[in-house]
């Protein structure tokens, strides 16, 4: 038990800690937080592209049955973001993934996602962790079914009804759109919605491979550079690229001006696109970068900053019923639609953007208007057991100014965010995920990010190593 820790989005593990006797005590622990909750319906169990998640999978429904739920599986992997959809339009009890998410083939997880769709709180994580227990089997006659549902097309025909509603067009017919897999969950799913959505659409690693071609299934730059050079070569005719990580609920976007558009710069223009048609708040995390606040104050509208994780994205959503919500690792949801990331819906939603003008028109406007804004980030290896005391023990090392600059103010909402008198910012923080530490930087150039990041790198290492 004291192997199976929950983070930031559910327990991940390498194969060598992520076990199936362990796995079944996550099953039962879930089983019996569903029982003391009084929630009693049909459970959906989905899980990504990875060569074991399907065992896992059946192993969790093993479990759930003979705690006497009756249990809904997709027929392949599937995105995260449908079993969410799910809960909500079949009033599921609640949903057990078995994905990685971005991490390496080497890794494994389980997320559970309560009732409401949204992702689970502490409190409920803590109190399943409390619940841990080898699994437990009710009398034959007592124990429920499993079964497969399309799990596909409703979240599809919602996806495109929220899409029409919020832009007024769910049209894509004359745009071609590349679409990059990564050997993913997304594959035959994104690319599904976006070629009913009228897209001719170029797949790029839309074969099933469960070790995603030897490397880790995230949208990052070094990870899309096939999908950049086909967007940006004119003769190759493509007008925008997306791509989802291995669940595919987070999206990355490619465009002819740009390549690799940085998703802080995607959700300021996207933001801004929802504008036109309605009003309300915005919600994103500390990593997130100002210029959402700067689009925000252009409309008279509320910024709601939150912890890096979408689950805090979530609940300021609920909160204080926003517009959208976001992370600058390319998670997002909108008003109207499960509170959960969701990289289907904004793949289809990036598109009707683009189609009605080129996004990086968008971009280029906002960045006249607001100015510049660059952010970046990097990793500085950590033992899980250790983030903690290194947090600790850096609230007594703030310094006064950050390469040359005087510190304003420090954010403590998640880690230790110094805001300098420049509008610049450095961030710190333990990863949920991963372990490491985050160090994030913006500024106005990438000479002074790097500064930033740099200096970050020196405040931290040594706290480390101590």
């Amino acid at each position: 038990m004291e192997t199976i820790s929950f983070g930031t989005d559910g327990w991940r593990a390498t194969l060598e800690e992520f076990t199936e006797p362990r796995v079944r005590m996550v099953g039962q622990a879930v089983a019996t937080y569903l029982q003391d909750e009084g929630r009693d319906g049909p459970v959906a169990i989905g899980y990504d592209a990875r060569e074991t998640s399907r065992g896992f999978a059946e192993e969790l429904t093993r479990v759930l049955c003979a705690n006497g739920f009756d249990v809904l599986l997709p027929e392949r992997d599937r995105p995260t973001p449908l079993f969410a959809h799910a809960i909500v339009e079949r009033d599921l009890a609640g949903a057990l993934v078995v994905t990685a998410s971005h991490n390496p083939p080497e890794y494994n997880g389980v997320k559970f996602i309560p009732e409401d769709g949204a992702p689970a709180l502490p409190d409920v994580m803590d109190a399943i962790e409390d619940r841990l227990a080898e699994p437990e089997a009710l009398p034959a006659d007592e124990q429920g079914t499993a079964e497969e549902v399309d799990f596909v097309e409703p979240h599809a025909d919602a996806a495109l009804e929220l899409v029409e509603e919020t832009t007024g067009s769910a049209d894509l017919h004359g745009l071609t759109v590349a679409y990059d897999a990564m050997h993913g969950s997304g594959r035959g799913t994104t690319d599904a919605i976006l070629e009913r959505a009228g897209a001719d659409v170029d797949c790029l690693r839309c074969d099933q491979d469960p070790d995603f071609g030897g490397g880790a299934p995230e949208p990052a730059p070094r990870n899309l550079e096939e999908l950049a050079e086909r967007v940006t070569d004119d003769a190759a005719d493509v007008d925008l690229g997306v791509a989802n990580d291995g669940d595919a609920d987070r999206l990355a976007v490619v465009t002819p001006e740009r390549g690799y558009l940085d998703e802080n710069l995607f959700f300021a223009a996207l933001y801004d696109y929802l504008l036109e048609n309605d009003s309300g708040p915005v919600v994103r995390t500390v990593s997130t970068t100002f210029l959402i606040d700067r689009v925000a104050a252009a409309h008279d509208e509320d910024v709601h900053e939150v912890p890096v994780g979408f689950k805090w994205v979530a609940k300021a959503i609920a909160d204080h019923d926003a517009l959208i919500g976001g992370e600058e690792s390319g998670g997002f949801t909108i008003r109207g639609h499960v509170r959960e990331k969701d990289g289907v819906l904004l793949s289809v939603l990036a598109a009707a953007m683009h189609a009605e003008e080129p996004i990086d028109d968008r971009v280029d406007r906002l960045l006249d208007e607001h100015g510049t804004v660059v952010q970046d980030k990097i990793s500085v290896a950590c033992p899980d057991h250790e983030k903690a005391r290194v947090i600790d023990d850096l609230e007594d090392e703030i310094p006064d100014d950050v390469a040359g600059t005087p510190v304003e103010n420090v954010n403590t909402a998640d880690g230790f965010k110094l805001q300098l008198e420049d509008g610049s910012w450095l961030l710190v923080r333990p990863s949920g995920t991963e372990p490491k530490l985050r160090v994030y930087a913006e500024a106005t150039d990438e000479e002074r990010v790097e500064e930033l990041l740099e200096a970050g790198e020196e405040l931290v290492e040594p706290l480390v190593d101590g």
